[in-house]
């Protein structure tokens, strides 16, 4: 249910922008989104559609990037991908170093609205 102020925070952002270019209509919202997000795309699209009505970004499209979760080897310095729900301790793969700092995995941002 939390996707529901995320997504009055993302038509927000959205609105003030598209008013600012002058759009006619907003046709596409790119986001990206960390995969330790446990933000639901169909509910967050779902969302939006309900609270655009009537706005420019009315029938707008949210398109999601995941964005893998890295870490960084604090022996190495050698930047990795880890899959978080597979993986219970965490080592480099290039030197087995087992202190790793975390580099992102945790974003969210809006990365391109398409407008006419």
């Amino acid at each position: 249910m939390h996707e529901l102020p995320v997504t009055e925070n993302i038509l927000k952002v959205v609105l003030r922008h598209a008013e600012e270019a002058k759009a006619g209509k907003v046709v596409r919202v790119s986001l990206r989104i960390g995969e330790l997000s446990d933000i639901i795309e169909e509910w967050l699209q779902r969302y939006f559609d309900y609270l655009s009505k009537g706005t420019l970004a009315e029938g707008a499209v949210l398109q999601v990037e995941r964005t893998p979760v890295i870490f960084r080897c604090e022996d190495c310095g050698e930047s990795f991908p880890v899959k978080v729900r597979e993986v219970h301790d965490i080592a480099c793969p290039s030197c087995g170093g087992g202190k790793a700092t975390f580099v992102s995995g945790r974003e969210f941002f809006i990365k391109n609205i398409e407008v006419i």
